[in-house]
């Protein structure tokens, strides 16, 4: 059985999380369980020169706890009706690194809104609290945009690099029942003379793991036309290796992955070592 941790943080409830966690649960045995995060840190604002009338503060901070319980009310009733094992975490305060990390830890997937995470503090997606999510987060995590209906197609961002193979590797152990979709890996480079790193050694490890493969070269710039190229696709899935710790902690920078999460265009399932 494996544990689904969604993870909210503002006003708006994660619909799509809570989709596509029923969409895994009619394949996969999943426990869910649910932390909540309130959206502005409304102390630091006291503390910026509010300290002369606090009372509007404190009752916007009980007004963000009463949506957050109501959030946790909608995932249990939702889980209830969907006949899926639940747990919820009691935090009802602001963002927490410390505790998305330790939650994480004791986690096998995390399913994000990729559009709502915060979006009331900043829309422009990833915003530096989904950016944090991302970089520290201690499992895989998929970020889900609010029109996901289905998945009936992979695209596999491939470089030859060990970021990109863990993301395989990972997304087969989480989702064994996707694996027979149609699959596409995909490398990307702008020199078209380049050819697809290591191609015999990734052809003989997929064909162990996925039932319909075929694998392209896109001959051009992923930053600069990557996003363009999959906004005509509809009903797929990308998994990327992009947001790593070290020499890819370039979350904040432009990146091919960057662009389709601000974009909400199709799902994206992250994992890194």
């Amino acid at each position: 059985m494996k544990q689904i941790l969604i993870v909210g943080a503002g006003h708006e409830f994660p619909k799509a999380p809570f989709a596509f966690l029923r969409s895994i649960r009619e394949n996969e045995r999943v426990h869910a369980r649910a932390l909540f995060f309130r959206p502005v840190d409304y102390s630091a604002l006291a503390a910026a020169g509010a300290w002369n009338n606090i009372v509007p503060f404190l009752d916007l901070e009980d007004n963000e706890k009463e949506v957050i319980a109501c959030h946790k009310a909608q995932f249990a009733r939702q889980c209830e009706q969907s006949n899926i094992p639940f747990s919820i975490q009691a935090n009802d305060s602001e963002w927490n690194r410390d505790l998305l990390i330790k939650e994480s830890r004791f986690a096998d997937l995390i399913l994000i809104s990729g559009e709502n995470f915060y979006g009331e503090t900043d829309k422009s997606q990833p915003n530096q609290y989904l950016r944090e999510a991302l970089h520290h987060a201690e499992c895989p995590v998929l970020l889900i945009p609010e029109n996901f209906t289905t998945i009936q197609h992979l695209f596999m961002a491939y470089d030859g690099s060990r970021e990109s193979i863990f993301a395989i590797k990972e997304f087969c152990n989480l989702f064994p029942s996707l694996t027979d979709l149609p699959t596409e890996f995909l490398y990307m480079h702008e020199d078209a003379d380049t050819a697809i790193p290591d191609l015999d050694n990734l052809q003989q490890f997929t064909r162990l793991k996925f039932e319909s493969m075929s694998f392209s070269k896109l001959d051009f710039n992923a930053v600069e036309y990557f996003s363009t190229w999959i906004s005509g696709k509809k009903n797929v899935l990308l998994v990327s290796g992009s947001f790593g710790r070290s020499a890819l902690s370039y979350i904040g920078k432009r990146s091919f992955a960057r662009d389709i999460i601000h974009d909400h265009q199709v799902p994206v399932f992250i994992a890194h070592p």
